[in-house]
């Protein structure tokens, strides 16, 4: 009897601190390798290895690829749904490495952009879901 107590005890605290989550609750740091090609794989490998580098990671990304056999790699880096970065990369590819520095480089410098723009954000009137 006291296992069921203790089990539904357990369930209502699990629950209830689900139901109290914040946005600061949430999980960071994870960038999503959705890439198909060994093309995207070397991309994604210098991309994350130059973001872990240079920044705290308090954000969420997701890098995906569509490879196409005319053109090459179509290469996003997506933020919170948004995109931030799309590039074909051709499939002879040998300045890979520096193209995915440069990109973990703009997609830094865009994030940071917007966390600014969202704390400058006026809300007085409505919430930023709202706008």
């Amino acid at each position: 009897m006291n296992r069921r107590i203790f089990a539904f005890a357990l369930c209502l605290l699990i629950n209830h601190g689900a139901a109290n989550a914040g946005p600061e609750d949430e999980m960071m740091g994870f960038i999503v390798d959705n890439t198909i090609s060994h093309i995207g794989h070397d991309f994604y490998n210098a991309f994350s290895d130059r973001l872990r580098a240079t920044s705290r990671l308090d954000f969420n990304l997701v890098v995906r690829e569509r490879p196409d056999a005319r053109w090459g790699s179509l290469v996003t880096v997506e933020f919170e749904s948004d995109v931030l970065y799309r590039r074909f990369l051709p499939p002879n590819t040998t300045q890979l490495t520096d193209e995915a520095v440069a990109a973990a480089d703009l997609v830094k410098q865009q994030i940071i952009q917007r966390k600014l723009q969202r704390l400058l954000q006026d809300t007085t009137d409505l919430e930023r879901d709202e706008l």
